[in-house]
């Protein structure tokens, strides 16, 4: 059975469940609009937090044959993967005397709220730079799945849209690199993923072609678009140390000269025969566990929790545009 976000609050009866599941959609357009096929069934002590699945990697052809001539052989070409589902989220404590004092403030909510945000970042962190073989607590992200695919697109050029001056010079071959990349794609995707600041040079980029436009989601936030593809811009992620850009920018070594401030764009299809996410069966995706005021000691423990994995179940259903200069 697959599940949206929204039809998880649906089912349930706890309304600060349902407001939880409020503030992840409303802090990510991602989570809002991805499908979770909630079809794990973890086995004793957790053992198989796995969801296996194929992925289309070659798709088949057809071709025109002549009178007693045979058709070449040709099949379609898919690989066995696994996505091992990841808990993730965050606890938080808050002083019983602290709370009773809070008054309009309300210390647990606003706690709730910060931790929830705090998990749509660590997850959108994930979906892009998630890597499995270095860390056992993150499934495998968009960086890690597309590098080597016929999707991952680096234009021979460089691209440079790091000033006002290089958008006016560079944004009408920007916008043929960013169509050739998206040309190599198995239909229109729904969206462009990137750092706030590339997000932001791709909306001046639209803007000044004329192909830049403005809806709402339910939520009345505003959305922009290219082309009628939404650009999302992934925000921050705060690692415990240093608060770094998703999906960027990042310094790399261009023809051997160091370049600076490169980003990378993402872009997916949502489906379950696209982009989409695995969570345990019985629709909770996120569960929140509230600090007990009557229970002894001053300190009370709140927690936020979130069990997920990526899975991309055609490789040309997402792509990624290497190295964009923003910075």
């Amino acid at each position: 059975m697959a599940i949206t976000l929204a039809e998880a609050k649906a089912t349930m009866v706890d309304k600060v469940d349902q407001a939880v599941i409020d503030e992840f959609r409303r802090e990510s357009f991602l989570l809002d609009k991805l499908t979770f096929d909630d079809a794990v069934s973890p086995g004793t002590g957790g053992s198989t937090m796995t969801y296996g699945y194929t992925r289309l990697e070659t798709p088949s052809t057809a071709e025109g044959r002549k009178i007693n001539s045979e058709y070449s052989l040709n099949e379609a070409k898919r690989k066995k993967c696994t996505a091992e589902l990841k808990i993730f989220g965050g606890a938080f404590g808050v002083d019983r005397v602290v709370q009773t004092t809070s008054g309009n403030l309300n210390e647990i909510q606003f706690q709730l709220k910060e931790k929830a945000k705090a998990a749509c970042n660590h997850f959108h962190y994930m979906v892009i730079s998630g890597d499995s073989a270095q860390n056992e607590t993150e499934f495998d992200g968009l960086d890690a799945i597309l590098t080597g695919t016929s999707t991952e697109y680096t234009d021979a050029l460089g691209l440079d849209i790091s000033t006002s001056d290089l958008l006016d010079a560079n944004y009408k071959y920007f916008l043929d690199a960013l169509d050739d990349f998206l040309s190599g794609l198995d239909g229109k995707p729904d969206a462009l993923m990137g750092c706030s600041k590339l997000i932001s040079r791709i909306q001046s980029v639209a803007r000044r072609a004329g192909y830049l436009t403005h809806s709402e989601d339910s939520f009345g936030r505003k959305v922009e678009s290219y082309n009628g593809i939404i650009l999302s811009d992934l925000g921050q992620y705060y690692n415990g140390t240093e608060t770094v850009d998703i999906a960027g920018a990042y310094t790399a070594e261009v023809k051997g000269s160091e370049t600076v401030g490169l980003c990378d764009l993402y872009t997916v299809k949502f489906g379950l025969d696209a982009f989409h996410a695995a969570s345990p069966a019985g629709g909770k995706i996120i569960n929140t566990y509230l600090p007990d005021m009557k229970a002894p000691g001053a300190v009370k423990k709140g927690e936020v929790e979130m069990v997920a994995a990526a899975v991309l179940k055609n490789s040309r259903k997402a792509g990624v545009f290497r190295g964009i200069k923003v910075k």
